[in-house]
């Protein structure tokens, strides 16, 4: 566990002392997001673009997030233990791509057809079954759905 602290410690600060647009936490055990990353990143949470949360076991990620990033171009959550994505994932404004792969979906995340940027969802992977309408709105509005 410490190891696995200490590994985003390190990640998180590479981000602040690069001012990288990127904050990379893939394949760090996490099953949240930590909610002290924020304070860390106060200041440079407007430039960062790009999140990878890759290959944790992330059960549910919080609206604070989505409040926090609010300059997001691209999301990377494949690879975790999701079911659904919180009602706040609608206020990306500015959200390009999201990586929504190897999850535990059943149901498409409706959330996603108010984002007007998003033009890349990847849901390979998940269980989505039944009839899971798509509104006409979002095929216009997403050029690649995988």
């Amino acid at each position: 566990m410490a190891e696995a602290v200490a590994n985003v410690a390190r990640k998180v600060n590479a981000t602040v002392e690069e001012g990288s647009d990127t904050l990379d936490l893939s394949n760090c055990k996490l099953i949240s997001f930590p909610d002290g990353i924020f304070k860390v990143l106060k200041g440079v949470s407007e430039n960062i673009r790009v999140v990878t949360l890759a290959d944790n076991e992330m059960k549910a990620i919080s609206s604070s997030f989505f409040a926090y990033f609010t300059q997001l171009r691209e999301l990377d959550l494949q690879g975790n233990v999701l079911t659904k994505l919180p009602n706040a994932v609608e206020e990306m404004k500015h959200l390009i791509s999201i990586n929504l792969a190897n999850n535990n979906f059943s149901i498409f995340p409706d959330k996603l057809t108010e984002i007007a940027t998003l033009e890349r969802i990847n849901l390979e992977g998940n269980q989505i079954t039944g009839n899971n309408d798509i509104s006409t709105h979002a095929v216009c509005v997403l050029y690649d759905l995988i």
